[in-house]
């Protein structure tokens, strides 16, 4: 039963990898942004929903992924409903809360797998806690103040 947890975790968390990088980089309108952006979403859901079981199953060894899950998830929640309810501000929070889910899962993937990565096995664990959000804050700081120039009408995303 763990393994079968693990590996649609695993897969998962893949396509969130994969899908959010793309719709990130990809033009934000309706289209490849959306499409990507609505499974990178879906995907995110399997993530957090496994990665829910898979704790439980073993919370002394991971406790952790459980809290990591509900941090990580809430962003990803908040960013897609945002653009589906229309909130006030939506854009940035749309931003945000997508950019922050997506430091969220890098972050649990190094955390994970960084005694696998020759190289970065040397380095201390906490440096992977922290290194995606030093690195992706200026990021969402960069899009965010891009997007703000820009009026909230319902051409964009």
């Amino acid at each position: 039963m763990f393994e079968t947890f693990l590996i649609l975790h695993i897969i998962s968390g893949i396509i969130c990898l994969i899908l959010g990088l793309i719709s990130g980089l990809a033009r934000k309108r309706k289209g490849l942004h959306t499409l990507t952006g609505e499974v990178y979403h879906w995907s995110y859901v399997g993530v957090f929903i496994t990665a829910i079981v898979l704790s439980i199953m073993h919370w002394e060894a991971s406790a952790y992924l459980f809290y990591i899950a509900i941090f990580s998830y809430s962003f990803a929640f908040i960013g897609y409903i945002s653009r589906k309810r229309r909130w006030r501000n939506w854009l940035m929070i749309h931003i945000g809360g997508m950019l922050g889910s997506y430091i969220g899962i890098v972050t649990a993937v190094l955390v994970v797998n960084v005694s696998r990565i020759p190289l970065l096995n040397g380095l201390p664990t906490l440096t992977f806690w922290f290194l995606p959000t030093i690195i992706g804050t200026p990021i969402i700081a960069t899009i965010s103040k891009k997007y703000k120039k820009r009026s909230f009408s319902s051409k964009t995303v």
